[in-house]
């Protein structure tokens, strides 16, 4: 089972984060990754986090997205969560996003990454997560609905 309170930290989640497009708030999500974790170059990560949105966008629609990447800077799987105005994410289903995890994996880990994609997946299929999600009103808020979702995509 992985724990994701050792992925996403209290510090890099945040409820009124004031972007207008998608490198913007890539930008931020790796600024607070940056700043948490010193080992992770910001511009690399962001970097990485856009060449991966070149390939093709991780909007998963329902206006959840969930950018990211491999890193050669990380020592673990590190992670953002942020809540934004709806931005443009090239969402499949043409909505904005609002609810944006950004994930940075080592290079070495893609069985791990595969693991924190799927159980992200299943917590953000849920329309009653993306509710809770979105009227969390402060920053601890956001998180401990997040993290209670997360153990609850890993029973099942």
């Amino acid at each position: 089972m992985i724990d994701f309170r050792q992925i996403l930290d209290r510090a890099c989640t945040r409820v009124c984060v004031d972007t207008q497009s998608k490198k913007a708030v890539l930008d931020r999500a790796s600024e607070l990754l940056a700043d948490k974790f010193p080992e992770i170059d910001q511009r690399r990560l962001l970097e990485g986090l856009l060449n991966r949105e070149r390939l093709g966008s991780t909007g998963l629609g329902e206006g959840v997205a969930i950018p990211h990447c491999r890193s050669e800077d990380c020592q673990a799987p590190a992670a953002a969560l942020l809540r934004t105005p709806p931005i443009d994410f090239d969402a499949p289903d043409d909505q904005g996003v609002d609810l944006v995890f950004v994930l940075a994996v080592p290079l070495h880990e893609q069985r791990t990454h595969l693991e924190i994609l799927g159980t992200l997946a299943r917590a953000f299929d849920d329309p009653g997560n993306l509710r809770a999600l979105r009227s969390a009103s402060t920053d601890q808020a956001l998180f401990d609905a997040l993290q209670r979702q997360l153990d609850a995509a890993q029973r099942e």
